[in-house]
């Protein structure tokens, strides 16, 4: 309650979060909102302008911009969030028993994400495409495992910080099971840090797929996505450049409230960064009022 409190307070940070949720909530809702089929092709209406039927006009097969735009929002937005899920799970997994047991069981597993981390994550992602083959089901499997490693060691890190404190240390003396500490103690301080993480990561995970699909390496026609509607619109981006403002703003929108909520996610799970942001606005009120 304290955390939605702090969060509340933060104007940008609430903006951020109704518009994330407004997104995702339209991407699932996408055939009920959509005005139009996003894959039914309309020669007639090729390059048309805006009207009261399309809102955003047609691209270069007549087809609804702004329909596939709100279809989009599944392989841009919510794509992102599963992938993001599994890695996440896979790797606070790991991290955990890697954190918490340490010994040669840390030692195994951070060598493996030693390897998977010393590749950038662009070249590992293009060499598992590469093997794999272009198509959606392929950029998923490689998102998933390039990305877990980081998120590992990172969740590593954060258990070993706390499994050192001495309530913890008095527990695994006291003879209370790993299982019980971990789910009882561990777990609920590092969730801040997997929150955080996890928020501040599906920004440049939604430019990466975004980006593969512009390449033609991410999901393929006819199916919607902005980084392939930015593609297709790239031939005419001097005669008709409207036809890339609209995913482009939508991937800015996007990017941008995801790392602004990551902010104030972070400053609302920090009592300290809570307590110098609150100093600070109030400071800032008071030299107004002088």
């Amino acid at each position: 309650m304290n955390i939605w409190s702090n969060l509340r307070h933060d104007r940008i940070g609430m903006l951020s979060l109704v518009t994330v949720i407004a997104v995702i909530v339209i991407g699932i809702c996408a055939p009920i909102i959509a005005p139009h089929d996003p894959l039914t092709v309309n020669m007639s209406l090729r390059y048309n302008g805006s009207t009261w039927s399309y809102w955003l006009g047609n691209d270069q097969l007549g087809r609804c911009i702004l329909s596939r735009l709100i279809y989009g929002i599944r392989p841009s937005i919510l794509l992102v969030l599963w992938i993001l899920l599994i890695s996440i799970g896979i790797g606070t997994a790991l991290g955990f028993i890697a954190g918490y047991f340490k010994s040669k069981v840390d030692a195994w597993i951070m060598r493996i994400c030693d390897i998977m981390l010393s590749f950038p994550g662009y070249v590992m992602t293009l060499a598992i495409v590469g093997i794999l083959g272009v198509g959606l089901e392929n950029i998923v499997i490689a998102f998933i495992l390039t990305k877990w490693a980081w998120f590992a060691r990172v969740i590593r890190t954060s258990v070993m910080q706390y499994t050192e404190l001495d309530y913890i240390r008095f527990a695994k003396a006291s003879g209370i099971s790993n299982w019980h500490i971990i789910r009882r103690h561990v777990v609920p301080v590092t969730f801040a840090d997997l929150t955080v993480i996890a928020s501040s990561s599906i920004g440049s995970m939604i430019l990466q797929i975004s980006g593969f699909s512009f390449l033609g390496l991410g999901i393929q026609a006819p199916h919607a996505e902005w980084g392939m509607m930015l593609n297709e619109a790239r031939e005419v981006m001097f005669t008709r450049p409207e036809m890339m403002l609209a995913p482009g703003i939508a991937i800015i929108i996007m990017v941008s409230a995801f790392n602004f909520l990551a902010d104030a996610l972070q400053v609302a799970l920090d009592p300290r960064l809570h307590q110098s942001a609150s100093t600070y606005t109030s400071s800032k009120k008071w030299q107004v009022r002088i």
